[in-house]
């Protein structure tokens, strides 16, 4: 099929205009297009502003994400040398992990199904997240190890956890018995020709022509560069030739002996059966309707994406050392030059009926409760429609039992159960139950304050209560207002709170949970007066 009558010139002349967004004196991305063989690529804007280094074609720019694949195609490749088996239990190899009473296996990791929480959303916790110190390999595998839970039993769920490839590459050093760099360079970058290509395993190590990364703040440029030597999960220094050249290898089949390409691309359901579209350190996930195998990255200010499009023979790397919003729009613009959005067959919106009261959903406001998780919302009225914390609203009307929730809707029963149903976006079901509100009078409130440890992030939590208000912080600096939902329960931005009771009902611990990372504990240890 053809994607587009442009000729390559005229097409060349599009993207330059899309590219004029980057300017002389501000950040820039550079860019690579192949199709069947015939390849587009430029780079505009600066690698380097405080010498006002140009980006090159040959720039090397922090990938993200994207290096997940590298480390998953490592593992497969010591599979076939005999030397694993992604059937393996991990503690095969790494035995300092706890044993949760459920095996993860090595595919596990590959495919985001482990249940291990995300080292660096934990760490978020401890009052000095990722950016903060320089953390290595090493200093993410001993969080790693110090969790005393898992996310969830191993393959029921897809959680994306740095720590799954934190993990992969540990194994990769200890069977093969050189650092996972080596590895990778000997049998994965030298083999497909990227000379470009290497790890930032050292943030302090000189790297020739590299793109320094920069957040904007207050309308000004800022440095903003992942100094950490942690690498494996991200880290991974390339530019977006060295990544086509990386594509075109393991998609000809020149990877592996015979071609591991049907191992990298291959997904496992979940325990329940349900698709799980992420593969080995790739996504197999449609992109504008169109078969794709893909990736974005995004670590610190860098900003990073590669894509192949089998039914149109076509790959496009894209890698910026901005996340500026006023270029969000720039690699999704060219690469739809291409890609055209094809119509859908079945349209998945769920339309707002405006004919139904919203009023007739009142009497269900409430808390509720996720027995699962812990996690939990408040359903309220206001004088316009109903209301959902922490989601916002109003939420609207689908039919007499159905509000929508975001891409997801909220079901309500006949009569009030006590119970309602959440079907998320990708189809699951979840029940919450009816629980008590939250209290807010300051004497309750008082109940929460106190000082907790985590052994978990080997950190300290201190909850105050000022004005009426309930506070949380690591560091006072990192303060941030609770909100309640329900009984013991709170939230604030990114996160939910719930505390637990001894049998004199006086408080002793909570946990907190983020995206990646749920129920991180921490103890009362005293209180604060």
């Amino acid at each position: 099929m053809s994607i587009s009558a442009q000729s390559w010139q005229d097409t060349a002349n599009m993207i330059d205009n899309i590219m004029n967004k980057y300017k002389n004196d501000g950040p820039g991305a550079e860019f690579a297009i192949s199709r069947h063989g015939t390849l587009i690529s430029t780079a505009k804007g600066m690698a380097d502003l405080e010498h006002m280094s140009p980006f090159t074609k040959t720039t090397k720019t922090e990938a993200g994400s994207v290096s997940k694949q590298f480390t998953a195609a490592a593992i497969l490749l010591l599979e076939q040398q005999g030397k694993l088996s992604i059937n393996d239990d991990i503690r095969k190899y790494l035995p300092e992990i706890k044993d949760y009473g459920h095996v993860i296996r090595i595919y596990h990791l590959l495919h985001h199904t482990s249940g291990l929480r995300d080292w660096g959303s934990v760490i978020s916790h401890s009052g000095w997240p990722r950016g903060t110190r320089a953390y290595t390999n090493n200093d993410a595998f001993q969080i790693i190890i110090r969790q005393k839970s898992l996310n969830n039993i191993p393959g029921d769920e897809y959680i994306y956890s740095n720590s799954n490839y934190t993990a992969l590459t540990m194994i990769v050093q200890r069977v093969s018995g050189m650092s996972h760099a080596a590895f990778t360079k000997k049998y994965l970058f030298e083999p497909a020709g990227m000379k470009n290509t290497e790890w930032r395993d050292d943030h302090t190590r000189v790297v020739h022509n590299r793109a320094i990364a920069y957040s904007k703040e207050d309308g000004v440029y800022v440095t903003n560069m992942p100094n950490e030597d942690t690498y494996g999960h991200g880290g991974l220094l390339t530019t977006a030739e060295d990544l086509l050249l990386w594509n075109q290898f393991y998609l000809s089949g020149k990877f592996g002996s015979p071609s591991l390409f049907s191992r990298q691309t291959e997904t496992m359901t979940l325990n329940n059966g349900k698709r799980n579209g992420y593969a080995a350190g790739l996504s197999t996930d449609p992109i504008n309707g169109w078969k794709a195998i893909s990736h974005t990255g995004n670590t610190a200010a860098y900003f990073a994406d590669l894509e192949y499009f089998p039914e149109l023979g076509l790959s496009f790397a894209w890698l910026s050392n901005t996340t500026s919003v006023s270029f969000d729009d720039v690699p999704y613009s060219i690469r739809n030059l291409f890609v055209k959005n094809l119509p859908l067959t079945v349209s998945t919106e769920l339309k707002t009926d405006s004919t139904i009261d919203w009023k007739k959903f009142i009497p269900f406001s409430g808390a509720y409760r996720n027995e699962k998780t812990g996690s939990g919302f408040k359903l309220y009225s206001k004088d316009n429609g109903i209301y959902l914390l922490p989601n916002g609203g109003p939420l609207r009307t689908i039919n007499n039992n159905t509000l929508g929730l975001g891409r997801g809707r909220l079901l309500f029963p006949d009569k009030q159960s006590g119970k309602l149903t959440v079907i998320t976006a990708a189809g699951d079901t979840v029940i919450y139950s009816a629980i008590d509100t939250a209290l807010s009078d300051p004497a309750s409130l008082q109940e929460y304050t106190g000082a907790y440890f985590s052994d978990e992030t080997e950190s300290y939590m201190y909850v105050e209560l000022r004005d009426g208000k309930l506070f949380i912080y690591p560091r006072k600096e990192m303060e941030e207002e609770l909100m309640g939902i329900y009984k013991d329960a709170f939230i604030y931005p990114g996160a939910e709170i719930w505390f637990e009771r001894d049998i004199k009902k006086g408080i002793t611990n909570f946990y907190i949970t983020i995206a990646r990372a749920r129920k991180v504990e921490f103890r009362k240890v005293y209180k604060i007066n």
